[in-house]
């Protein structure tokens, strides 16, 4: 014998009731002994408690919703029933909705809806629907038997959620199977779910996800081979696909690790259902209906082996959190089974239970509903402990939710929960109360609800790494810089997937004028397209106020900017645990105050602010710096060339050729700003030298850095642009002067800062052949570290300092170092 089971969904349409009958009619040929096990219509149990209230309230727009039922239902009869068969089907039908109009009408007149009377109401669901597919499969010439399960399960009368006296029941339903002569010589019964009744015939309901406990109800009492639990997702799967895209379907799994999962949320199948088939060995299997040929997954005694150490991750949306606390409570004993002893009475059930060694704290998790009235009740039974001084306060946290991760795995597995704390800390999930039970299949912590996804998606992404990580990039500004950082991301995509296990998705990207974020990601070939067909007016507040409302794990905001504006939202999405990677000097060449505050809110959130190309593009000189001050290494002197427009300009000018031409070419070649005396006047080396400084360990300010200056005063003050290159002519002699005092001494010019006794210095200076700057060519920037470790020959890093592709490559490393880290 085997049980299916089909949930609303698959009862729910047409197409799915024909779905139904043709699994049914598989299950005949294969020659298997089957009973069926149905759910109400999808959203119709919905329909009958509001319909309900509405009567109870005297809305006689009840009688609306009952219509729109009876058409439901009566329409799945005109399409899968013969005509010549529909009129006894519809007046048998039609005399069950007179019996809930009748039961509604009394209802509208006491406006009463007593619990019992409720599940009476919500009866009428599973019996229409089962009746309808009874006559269904009996029109395709298959003999079928319509069971009322009130007449089978029998039960306490606690309406709402009723206690099975399993020893009656198991009695009335093998009674049935073997004496019921249609079932004897073939027949399918048709089994209503949800429902039972007591001994004296009341109606009651079995809670929710009842039709789950009536299939396994049945299986046990028949000791069936197997439960099919037909639904409408390929099995249970590592979390709920609709809050984290990349879970998958488990293939098989334990009954405790389904018991746990299921208690925590996963609503694929219903924790009490497992029950009776846990006592009988049974296995369940879970399915598909509009995906039959899949194997689901298979709840067992025993599950295979698999690659990951935990099995799935589940959770409960809304919680409420109920901290009893008090010194009193300290080696007394008895407050415990004082305080659990009052909820049981109270039927209040707790979800997950904590404390401390110390005794001094409980806290336990509820229903949220029920979050006042257990307030209430303990104020009251404890008010003499509280008087005293023994309990101090009773408090109720809101606005929490529960994430269980799950798995056999887990057994002896040494790491587990520090994996677990270590991802939800990277991503600034503050972790309100943990348990976990020595069986060691389950750690649950309680966080605050709106970064329920942001963990669920991060723990996720480091249990189960077969899918690769995912680091969800924010990019403003798609100038030259950004939009070749885009187009390298793109080209290393594959190989980031496949090697380093990391999934780079763009979720945001803006330019001056418009601005386009899809938590869902956008694609790296064709996000200007969309950004210019899809993107809203940019404004750098919302733009931020939306990440902060996505809260997606692993964020990293990329300034690729030379906007002051934007470094004042820094600190804010660091506080909001999103790393910051920028070449934008700005925030860190402003006031040291402001610098070390968002160094320090980085460490704080346990995020990154990286700027490796804020002083030479892609070349490792921050990196570098960094690495020699965190091994105990002292700096006593910098000395840089870093400035590639000025690099350019002094490496080419030689005799024969004016400075005026040389700055020409350069700005000719797009190596200078615009207005080249925005690069003459050092202030762009001044920021450079500035950030290294800091970087080196010197709490100094902008108004420490001294500029010696590089142009006459006639050409800073020229008025325009032609008029400077003019007054650069006229002062070539000053310039030629120069040059041939550096070479009469065997020299070069170079445009050096110089960071030494705590003081810097940019000026024009002269080097001789023993200088490491001295050979310098091109556009290169150049940095020489003398320390401690490094004093007779200084450490030198060299190479191109400025440009896209080396600037968007630098970024592009520091983006891809904030994925290792996540590792």
């Amino acid at each position: 014998m085997i049980v299916l089971k089909f949930g609303g969904t698959s009862v729910g349409s047409v197409d799915s009731i024909k779905q139904i009958i043709n699994i049914i009619e598989q299950h005949r040929q294969e020659d298997m002994s089957i009973a069926v096990v149905l759910s109400a219509m999808s959203g119709v149990t919905n329909q009958l408690i509001e319909i309900g209230r509405m009567a109870t309230n005297g809305n006689p727009d009840y009688l609306e919703l009952v219509r729109r039922i009876e058409d439901r239902h009566f329409n799945v009869i005109k399409a899968l029933i013969p005509v010549k068969e529909q009129s006894k089907v519809f007046a048998s039908i039609r005399g069950v909705i007179n019996e809930l109009e009748d039961l509604l009408r009394g209802v509208s007149l006491i406006r009463e809806l007593s619990p019992r009377t409720l599940d009476l109401i919500m009866s009428f669901g599973e019996r229409l629907s089962t009746a309808i597919v009874t006559e269904c499969i009996k029109s395709r010439g298959i003999p079928a038997v319509f069971c009322d399960a009130r007449q089978l399960i029998k039960t306490d009368s606690q309406f709402g959620q009723a206690e099975v006296n399993y020893t009656l029941t198991n009695q009335l339903i093998q009674d049935f199977f073997a004496r019921n002569t249609a079932l004897q010589t073939g027949g399918i019964p048709l089994i209503t779910g949800f429902i039972g009744s007591t001994e004296k015939n009341e109606t009651t309901t079995l809670g929710r996800g009842g039709s789950d406990y009536t299939a396994s109800i049945i299986g046990a009492a028949l000791n069936a081979e197997r439960i099919d639990i037909w639904t409408d997702v390929d099995g249970m799967m590592t979390a709920d696909p609709r809050k984290v895209p990349n879970a998958f379907n488990i293939p098989s799994i334990t009954y405790a690790e389904a018991m746990e999962l299921s208690h925590f949320g996963a609503k694929v199948i219903y924790p009490p259902s497992l029950q009776p088939a846990f006592a009988r060995n049974i296995p369940i299997q879970v399915l598909n209906t509009f995906n039959p040929t899949h194997a689901g997954t298979l709840v067992s005694r025993t599950a295979e082996r698999r690659q990951y150490t935990i099995t799935g991750i589940s959770s409960i949306d809304d919680i409420a959190l109920v901290n009893v606390q008090g010194s009193g409570m300290i080696g007394v004993a008895g407050v415990s089974a004082k305080l659990f002893g009052v909820l049981a009475t109270n039927r209040i059930s707790v979800i997950l239970i904590s404390q401390a060694s110390s005794e001094h704290s409980i806290c336990f998790a509820i229903d949220p509903r029920a979050a006042q009235q257990v307030k209430d009740i303990l104020d009251t039974e404890f008010a003499v402990e509280m008087s005293h001084g023994h309990i101090d306060n009773i408090s109720i946290e809101r606005d929490l939710s529960i994430i269980a991760t799950v798995g056999e795995g887990m057994k002896k597995s040494s790491g587990i929960a520090g994996k677990l704390f270590s991802v939800l800390g990277k991503n600034g999930v503050n972790i309100v109360a943990v348990a976990q039970g020595s069986s060691e299949i389950n750690i649950s912590v309680v966080i605050n609800k709106n970064n329920l996804s942001k963990a669920l998606n991060a723990i996720h992404n480091v249990f189960f790494q077969s899918e690769a990580r995912i680091l969800n990039l924010y990019l403003v500004g798609t100038g030259l810089i950004g939009s070749t950082l885009l187009r390298q991301i793109c080209a290393q995509y594959a190989f980031l997937r496949s090697e380093k296990l990391l999934r780079v998705c763009l979720v945001g990207v803006s330019n001056t004028k418009k601005m386009l974020l899809d938590p869902k990601g956008v694609s790296l070939d064709d996000w200007r397209e969309r950004l210019l067909t899809e993107g809203v007016t940019t404004s750098l507040p919302a733009f931020v106020e939306q990440m902060k409302y996505y809260n997606l794990p692993n964020s990293v905001f990329i300034d690729c900017t030379s906007d002051k504006d934007i470094v004042q939202f820094y600190e804010l999405l660091l506080d909001a645990n999103i790393s910051v990677v920028t070449p934008n000097k700005v925030a860190n060449s402003g006031s040291f105050a402001e610098y070390r505050r968002l160094q320090k809110t980085a460490l704080n959130r346990g995020v990154k602010f990286l700027y490796e190309t804020n002083v030479g593009a892609g070349l490792p000189i921050i990196n570098t710096l960094q690495g020699l001050m965190t091994s105990g290494d002292r700096f006593l002197k910098i000395e840089a060339i870093l400035s590639g427009t000025l690099s350019y300009i002094f490496n080419n000018f030689r005799s024969g050729t004016s400075f005026a031409a040389i700055v020409r070419e350069a700005k000719e070649k797009g190596y200078t700003e615009p207005d080249p005396r925005e690069d003459l006047s050092g202030m762009d080396v001044a920021r450079k030298i500035l950030i290294l400084a800091r970087e080196a360990g010197f709490p100094l300010e902008p108004d420490d850095v001294t500029i010696k200056n590089l142009l006459p005063e006639a050409c800073t003050a020229a008025p325009t642009i032609p008029a400077f290159f003019q007054e650069l002519e006229n002062n070539n002699d000053y310039f030629e002067s120069l040059l041939a005092d550096a070479e009469s001494r065997n020299e070069k010019l170079r445009y050096v800062a110089t960071l030494e006794n705590e003081k810097v210095t940019i000026e024009l200076r002269s080097v001789g052949p023993e200088h490491p700057f001295y050979m310098l060519s091109g556009s290169d920037n150049i940095v020489s570290f003398t320390t401690e470790r490094y004093k007779d020959r200084p450490l030198v890093v060299k190479g191109p300092g400025a440009g896209a592709e080396v600037t968007a490559s630098g970024v592009f490393a520091d983006v891809v170092s904030i994925g290792s880290y996540l590792a």
